[in-house]
């Protein structure tokens, strides 16, 4: 495999739940997929993993060098949870064919939190 990019991105809680607060669920179904919101949602300081998938969504968006726009949109990206609880990046509409148009077959993630502070990081790569 062959590196296509990397990104990093770091939230401060108390401003993701600003927006959750003041925007609602506009802000929510703009940016989070359904069952990223049921997953948010059923944990106890849901704050902590909306800001958590928000910095990854924004260190994928890096790691394709694309941000966030018309290449690559919040919803184009779920992050998931596999049954080891690793968290995994789900691609669908522009981002999937962004992915596929560049080669890229796999998007390592890492999520962290404390008490003020999310952050991701995201790896893609290529084949060959």
């Amino acid at each position: 495999m062959q590196l296509f990019g990397i990104g990093i991105d770091v939230v401060e809680v108390d401003r993701i739940e600003s927006s959750m607060a003041e925007f609602g669920e506009r802000f929510a179904e703009k940016v989070f997929t359904e069952s990223e919101r049921k997953y948010c949602d059923s944990q106890r300081k849901s704050g902590l993993h909306y800001a958590a998938r928000f910095a990854a969504k924004e260190a994928i968006s890096k790691a394709f060098g694309t941000g966030i726009g018309k290449d690559l949109g919040w919803l184009d990206m779920e992050i998931v949870r596999k049954e080891s609880g690793e968290p995994q990046l789900v691609l669908s509409g522009a981002g999937k064919a962004f992915a596929e148009k560049n080669g890229i077959v796999e998007v390592k993630i890492s999520l962290t939190h404390a008490r003020h502070y999310a952050a991701a990081n995201a790896v893609a790569m290529m084949a060959g």
